[in-house]
């Protein structure tokens, strides 16, 4: 999150600066279940069902985790700049309604559950990796785990007072390193461990429905608003003005660059293309549009837009089934954005710290660049050890059987469409899997 503003000696609670930041909290909350129409429209017919409640899910998992010791882990006092813990934030207890935020004008309240939407969509972002084969208790179980050991420490490297990426002066404005990066890690590390789809590379598996999945992004792209801009918890000096135009800017560019770039390689402009280029833009621009000028965040945007749009060909070449392009757009677009700050950043935005191309030097890129590769390297490894664990005591994957015949009908007893006319509950059978239902052209063709 954004460095402390320098305000006067006494603060006073500000109502302007308390309603927008619920308002971006409500924001950042629809992006969860757009998220989960996002990947649920990318997926095969008898699979719907499961990806929407691995997001939705997480809504309920990680709130309670949130108001029992996740805050505290995240936000409250520092010990040794790896992690928190302030009694006070245990159950949210010990806060007034009008204790303020330290250095800011909203309530500790209002902090706390902004902070609460970035740590529910998180590890909801890991699922679309996950796609088609992972049983729903296990994957209940492991995001409560991933919270605590992954996201809650992270969190409070990143943003929280004392946390030692926050203390060296990484730069990371809403998320780059500790959500997109950390996610995108994680989904790498997880299907190290659990392994290929039943059919990859050989089954057609190309999403069932692409309104769904432009529904999604457009659900995405309004609540990143709130994401982005939110992040500077007010509006007293514009910087949170200049992160609202940047992630419009670089979300444009980036789609117009993933478009461009599948149009010479594959020679058309999908529609999952031009979705998928928005989300890498939005991802791109989360650590970077406090730092950058517009013209920055255009440059921003097209170089991931391009980038991420060759990365997800990469789990052809190299084997790992990351099942939505969690890796080739999360990890791949966090990692750029958040290198990208040692090269464009301005000075002038949310800190006085230059990039290269102004003036700057490589003093913060090689900032960049520890707080991007430590949060890589410990959410890769402590995310696969957590799924080796579930998969060696109550098993992460669903039966082979289940897998072929539809995870919906298997986990959830449903099926997300009715063709038979008479209801979709355990009395009827999933629906069967279509031939039009193949790898999108964008992407079939590096297989």
């Amino acid at each position: 999150m954004a460095p402390a503003i320098t305000l006067a000696a006494e603060t006073h609670l500000s109502s302007a600066n308390t309603g927008f930041m619920l308002i971006c909290s409500a924001l950042v909350l629809i992006m969860t279940p757009g998220l989960a129409f996002f990947y649920g429209g990318m997926v095969r017919v008898k699979s719907t069902l499961n990806m929407l409640m691995m997001s939705f899910i997480s809504m309920g998992i990680i709130t309670i985790l949130w108001v029992l010791y996740g805050f505290s882990l995240a936000f409250g006092t520092d010990s040794g700049s790896i992690i928190g813990w302030s009694s006070d934030y245990v159950g949210l207890s010990g806060i007034g309604l009008t204790q303020l935020w330290d250095g800011y004008t909203i309530p500790i309240y209002v902090f706390a559950v902004f902070q609460l939407m970035f740590a529910i969509i998180t590890p909801a972002l890991i699922s679309g990796a996950l796609a088609d084969r992972v049983k729903f208790t296990a994957w209940s179980l492991f995001i409560a785990l991933w919270a605590t050991v992954v996201y809650f420490p992270i969190a409070h490297w990143v943003w929280g007072t004392g946390g030692w990426a926050f203390e060296l002066g990484v730069i990371d404005f809403a998320g780059g390193t500790a959500v997109h990066i950390n996610a995108g890690a994680a989904a790498l590390g997880v299907i190290l461990v659990i392994g290929k789809r039943v059919g990859f590379k050989k089954d057609p598996m190309r999403p069932h429905s692409l309104p769904l999945v432009m529904l999604g992004a457009g659900l995405l792209w309004f609540g990143w608003f709130g994401f982005n801009a939110g992040s500077w918890l007010g509006n007293d000096d514009g910087v949170g003005a200049l992160m609202f135009i940047n992630t419009q800017i670089a979300t444009a560019a980036a789609m117009l660059a993933w478009l461009l770039y599948e149009k010479i390689r594959h020679g058309a402009f999908t529609t999952l293309g031009a979705a998928s280029g928005a989300v890498a833009g939005l991802v791109a621009i989360t650590p970077s549009g406090g730092s950058v000028s517009p013209l920055g965040a255009i440059a921003v945007g097209a170089i991931a837009g391009v980038l991420c749009a060759m990365a997800v060909g990469l789990k052809y070449k190299f084997g790992y089934d990351d099942s939505l392009d969690v890796v080739g757009v999360h990890l791949v677009g966090g990692v750029v954005g958040s290198l990208l700050i040692g090269f464009f950043a301005t000075g002038g935005g949310q800190s006085d710290a230059s990039g290269l191309f102004y003036g700057g030097g490589l003093d913060q890129f090689w900032k960049q660049c520890a707080g991007v590769f430590a949060v890589l390297a410990y959410s890769l490894v402590a995310s696969a050890v957590l799924a080796f664990l579930i998969d060696k005591t109550i098993g992460m994957r669903v039966s082979e059987d289940d897998e072929v015949a539809g995870i919906d009908q298997a986990e959830h007893a449903e099926t997300a469409y009715d063709f038979s006319g008479g209801g979709g509950g355990a009395a009827f059978s999933a629906a069967p899997s279509s031939p039009s239902q193949d790898a999108p052209a964008s992407k079939k063709v590096d297989a």
